[in-house]
């Protein structure tokens, strides 16, 4: 990067992305959230809500507040107001784990995770809008891979911090005392991103708000053939999304403290690291092949899995399921800085905003949908759950690389 400007704006970018990153690595609903309600005996039930609230809830909301969004001369200030919010969100997670516990506990915190998604939804519309504008096709990659390795990084330490120092006994207020201190890097993030510098469009005379957005998703979806395309592969590259769960339901028998819980975050917060690093490069040169790579992958890695589950000794599968779990991580951590280098390369302007939103809205539909029929499907075990995701993902490849080409190359 050439341009001082530019170059201001994208360590910024990487600095508040990244800050938000190791929130998302830290308090998570794969990990140190259902570890969190389990300790303090909220029931199983409020546990398997968790991911399909974080996820959903984050995406769904996207095309009913555009309107509101592009009716803002200031998408940095959009972006600060959701990083605030996901911060107080966060941080009453943190708090309530304090004093509460069983069902008290488990419902706020699917309240506030509720909240926290809530506002996730407004910086990932910003967010995107604002990279978009602020930096050049052909390096928007490198700065999203770059702030996804930041939080890998800070996920990693955390991890080998709660392997190393907390053992099986530890109290509950530990993991409490941990969430309250991540929820500070939203904070930070928001003082970050306020800095950009970027010229300001006038606010629109006629924002969109006007066309309903349940008919504008689904005319997108009719009319627009770029998007629709889009739309059906990012489908397809959820077996990296909602594989690990079975991994994890899988490896459950082989211990369940709270050491154990740290391995899952250091192979989670690696993958970030290693993969966000790597996979922000492959994609500024061809995002789409990124995906049908990331895919491919993904579902290789979750047939071994299921056959070294049916067929490995016992001591094998304990080093296999954290394993594929990292290897997972990995390839879901390439296809999300791919599908996101995607749409940001696919559409200027406006338009990008409402490609985000759109496909993010409908995707919150599609997760929720494939979500309720691979946990139907897992009725027969969790090994014809990821099965079933493998097949997915391995349609996804197929279709990815059907993908028009729109990176710089």
């Amino acid at each position: 990067m050439t341009n001082p400007t530019e170059e201001r704006n994208a360590r910024r970018l990487i600095w508040a992305n990244g800050l938000q990153n190791i929130g998302d690595q830290i308090v998570a609903a794969k990990t140190v959230l259902p570890w969190l309600l389990q300790a303090a005996g909220a029931p199983g039930f409020l546990l398997a809500l968790l991911v399909p609230i974080r996820e959903a809830g984050s995406m769904l909301p996207q095309a009913a507040i555009t309107g509101w969004v592009l009716r803002q001369t200031s998408r940095s200030k959009v972006w600060v107001i959701g990083s605030n919010g996901q911060f107080v969100s966060a941080l009453g997670i943190g708090v309530a784990a304090l004093f509460l516990r069983g069902w008290a506990l488990g419902i706020t915190v699917i309240v506030l995770l509720a909240a926290l998604s809530l506002f996730r939804s407004m910086c990932s519309i910003a967010s995107k809008d604002v990279q978009g504008k602020v930096i050049s096709k052909g390096k928007r990659g490198l700065v999203t891979g770059r702030a996804t390795m930041i939080g890998g990084v800070m996920g990693l330490v955390a991890g080998l911090a709660i392997a190393i120092f907390l053992g099986s006994h530890s109290p509950t207020w530990v993991l409490a005392a941990v969430v309250i201190a991540s929820s500070f890097s939203w904070l930070f993030a928001s003082i970050v991103f306020a800095r950009i510098e970027y010229a300001k469009p006038a606010a629109p005379k006629n924002a969109p708000s006007a066309n309903p957005w349940v008919r504008r998703c689904i005319a997108a979806l009719k009319d627009d053939k770029a998007f629709r395309r889009f739309v059906l592969v990012r489908s397809m590259m959820l077996v990296t999304a909602l594989a690990t769960a079975f991994i994890v339901a899988l490896a459950a028998e082989s211990g369940n403290s709270i050491d154990t819980l740290g391995f899952f975050l250091i192979a989670s917060g690696l993958a970030s690291m290693v993969g966000g690093r790597i996979s922000g490069i492959w994609s500024d040169r061809s995002s789409k092949n990124v995906m049908a790579g990331g895919a491919l992958f993904g579902s290789i890695v979750l047939i071994l899995v299921v056959l070294s589950s049916a067929f490995a000794p016992a001591q094998i599968n304990t080093l296999v399921f954290p394993l594929s779990f990292f290897l997972i991580t990995l390839a879901h951590t390439a296809i999300r800085v791919a599908r996101k280098t995607y749409v940001m390369d696919m559409a200027e302007g406006d338009q990008r905003t409402r490609y985000v939103a759109d496909a993010n809205t409908l995707m919150g539909v599609v997760l929720l949908a494939v979500g309720a029929l691979s946990g139907f499907i897992a009725i027969f075990g969790n090994e014809a759950a990821l099965l079933f995701l493998a097949a997915i993902g391995l349609l996804g490849t197929i279709s990815a690389r059907g993908l028009k080409e729109v990176s710089a190359g």
